[in-house]
């Protein structure tokens, strides 16, 4: 049985020739396609140790397993689908839900369990049904306002945790990490997050050094005086051992808060599949059903253990894009690299050290970028937000998210939140679809465009060289 683990050496194994790419059964000599495995770590580094620091999850476990979760996940797709499988951040949300509802870590990881099996059968039903299931039940309108409602839906958190901890180093953070967004080229840009981190520990390190203690909010929320970077941890801590193992376990109330963020992450793996066979030529779509299945096997093999879900990285697209090599190879390499660094406890204790008023500029942009790419969905589809039949669901829904809004139905058992207005989304606009006159479900615009004077004008320059016309 063909596996993927066999890979045909391109060329003469050291550069690809001008215009070539190196397809996901090929590969580089060894030491490059290592080289190129390192490269890809490094890439999923940032948001890949943020994500269990957010969630107040082990560093170590969640890079140790992301390790094991890329192999599944290549294993599955029998090499025909290069991706590196990291830590989800589309959980962090959910996590900071379950614990200020009094949840432990293993509640976190017990929750996410049940959305990792529930994706793994939402990948199953793909490759039974194909992939008109997943549109027929979460149009494009449904999926971008879920995803825009758990982004948003994190805003108290940075506002409320992190930012009050350190706000200068939290201001200087977001700017310096918008700016390396904005201004890096090639893969700087795409570490950009992780150069703010590194930027943000510098920083606090300094400001220590000269003005000595803050007098701020701790980690626990309690104002007092202390360092901003407390690296008494990584002093004592071992350089080989094992991560910090445990057990899940479930509660009702906190698995619905978890499930509507297996919306976000069908979407993600359907992006991530989409883009890679259009970048390799080779069409994956008879593939989606067993890449979100092997992202669901992945995400409760991690959180079986005490880490957090996985999801596929856009971060190792842009890799992927930028060295015109998509070896399966070199994931294979990039898996064993984690593995390794899932067994120093040193390196978990360094990034357990990193500052909440660091977290806090990081958070404002990574929240909202969350956030925003279910604008993104809804303008890639072409979602047209004057039809009532769109608009009003998603309205609804999105407020209900951000405004983490409740309805109690027992003195123990309630929905809000994410759970709630990703169920106000979803059952809104199908029961709303069920009742709407044909005309709606047209998807003419019905109401007012609002067209001003520079609407107009801009309307009138569609047409002009490089106007928005131009195809």
């Amino acid at each position: 049985m063909d596996l993927g683990v066999r890979w045909k050496l391109h060329g003469d194994g050291r550069n690809p020739a001008p215009g070539a790419v190196v397809r996901p059964d090929e590969r580089l000599s060894w030491p490059r396609t290592i080289g190129l495995g390192a490269q890809h770590v490094v890439a999923m580094f940032g948001a890949s140790f943020v994500a269990p620091v957010l969630m107040g999850l082990d560093p170590n476990l969640a890079i140790m397993m992301s390790g094991v979760a890329t192999m599944v996940f290549l294993l599955a797709t029998r090499g025909r689908v290069p991706s590196y499988l990291g830590c989800s951040l589309s959980f962090v949300g959910v996590a900071a839900v379950i614990r200020a509802q009094g949840g432990t870590s293993a509640t976190v990881t017990g929750a996410v369990l049940v959305v990792g099996a529930a994706l793994f059968l939402v990948g199953l039903a793909v490759q039974r049904f194909g992939a008109r299931i997943i549109h027929a039940a979460m149009p494009p309108v449904v999926t971008g306002a879920v995803v825009m409602l758990i982004g948003f839906n994190l805003a108290p958190v940075t506002a409320s945790t992190y930012w009050p901890q350190d706000q200068w180093t939290a201001l200087l953070v977001m700017l310096f990490t918008g700016l390396a967004v904005v201004c890096l080229r090639g893969f700087w840009s795409r570490v950009a997050i992780f150069l703010g981190l590194v930027f943000g520990y510098v920083l606090s390190w300094l400001s220590d050094q000269v003005f000595g203690k803050i007098h701020s909010a701790d980690p626990s929320g309690e104002v007092t005086d202390h360092w901003r970077l407390d690296l008494s941890g990584v002093g004592s801590a071992d350089w080989i051992g094992l991560p910090d193992f445990h057990a899940p376990s479930f509660q009702w109330s906190a698995v619905l808060v978890a499930l509507p963020v297996v919306i976000a992450l069908i979407a993600e793996n359907a992006g991530h599949v989409k883009a890679v066979g259009e970048m390799t030529g080779d069409p994956l779509d008879d593939k989606l059903g067993t890449a979100i299945s092997a992202d669901g096997v992945g995400s409760v093999l991690s959180t079986a253990v005490g880490g957090p879900p996985t999801t596929t990285y856009s971060e190792n697209i842009g890799v992927m894009a930028a060295t015109r090599v998509y070896s399966t190879a070199a994931y294979w390499a990039a898996a064993c690299f984690a593995l390794l660094f899932g067994l120093c406890p040193k390196f978990g204790a360094v990034v357990a050290a990193i500052p909440g008023g660091v977290l806090g500029g990081i958070t404002v942009i990574l929240y909202g970028m969350i956030g925003l790419l279910g604008a993104q969905i809804w303008l890639n589809a072409g979602v047209d937000l004057r039809n009532p039949l769109n608009l009003v669901p998603a309205a609804a829904g999105i407020i209900i998210g951000v405004g983490n809004v409740s309805l109690t139905f027992t003195d123990t058992f309630s929905l809000s939140g994410i759970a709630l207005g990703t169920l106000v989304v979803i059952t809104g606009y199908h029961a709303l679809r069920a009742l709407a006159p044909a005309h709606l479900k047209n998807q003419e615009p019905l109401l007012d465009e609002g067209t001003s004077s520079y609407d107009a004008a801009s309307a009138g320059r569609a047409g002009e060289p490089g106007g928005p016309g131009k195809p």
